[in-house]
């Protein structure tokens, strides 16, 4: 396969072959079972060694959008927010399955996937939405494991990751006293705690997990900024474009021109 790049998330499976898969410059071998997650602009391209077989399931920016519409987005425990979850992990590193009791189920999954589109039988469109879904929650759990190297495999700071990715439309549960309160450690400690384990200051951590999610409604959704701002707990739409703007050095609405502009410009560049 070619070099080339999209303007979409999708996910790759391997069901049959060998080779090396090219991720931004980085040649990683890959076999049978292999997933992948290959974000927008992300650059890559298949080198085939032995006979491939692929399953491609693309999330264009329609499907996406039709996500950040429902409203039941803010049930904590749904798949939309596991999705969120994975396209802000940013996993461009390999294969994504890493527990072996997922390899398994990831492979009858992608199986009965395939099948459905194959037989074409009545409500297809429903289970293999469904199916999708189991997918996107094994991903996220197996993402959940990835996030370990950079807690440097302290477990109660991966918890605090979880915990905060759970409740980041919750801003009150998102308080550092209350997350201490809740991971039995000090209030005046947490911060200091969660740095050590993860480099990173925790209201820091928060406050850029959110404005991830905003450049997420910013790209693929027309939500507007004061319901943006709304949804992930800022004071108003002025406190979001002040708080964009210094972590992000430019304001959203800037950052939604230069999108524009990109996806302008992709559209003329050579295939």
């Amino acid at each position: 396969m070619k070099v080339h790049r999209h303007t979409f998330f999708e996910l790759v499976y391997i069901i049959e072959g060998e080779g090396i898969h090219n991720i931004n410059g980085n040649a990683l071998r890959y076999g049978p079972g292999s997933l992948y997650l290959l974000s927008p602009m992300m650059v890559h391209h298949f080198t085939v060694e032995q006979l491939t077989s692929f399953v491609f399931v693309c999330f264009n920016n329609i499907y996406i959008k039709g996500v950040f519409t429902k409203d039941e987005q803010h049930n904590s425990g749904n798949w939309l927010q596991k999705l969120e979850y994975i396209f802000q992990s940013k996993q461009d590193q390999g294969a994504i399955i890493k527990n072996e009791r997922d390899k398994p189920l990831t492979a009858a999954i992608i199986d009965a996937i395939v099948a459905e589109y194959e037989l074409g039988q009545d409500m297809m469109k429903d289970v293999v939405q469904q199916l999708i879904n189991t997918l996107i929650t094994i991903v996220a759990r197996n993402i959940t494991i990835k996030c370990d190297a950079k807690t440097g495999g302290d477990t109660v700071a991966l918890q605090i990751i979880n915990y905060i990715h759970l409740n980041i439309y919750d801003p009150e549960k998102l308080k550092a006293e209350n997350i201490a309160d809740h991971f039995n450690i000090s209030t005046n400690y947490i911060s200091e705690y969660f740095k050590k384990q993860t480099g990173e200051n925790l209201q820091q951590f928060i406050i850029n997990y959110k404005l991830s999610l905003a450049e997420t409604r910013l790209r693929h959704s027309n939500m507007r900024l004061n319901e943006i701002a709304f949804e992930l707990g800022f004071t108003d739409e002025s406190h979001l474009t002040k708080t964009f703007k210094k972590y992000r050095g430019e304001s959203p609405a800037q950052f939604k021109k230069n999108i524009r502009t990109a996806d302008q410009t992709e559209k003329f560049l050579p295939a």
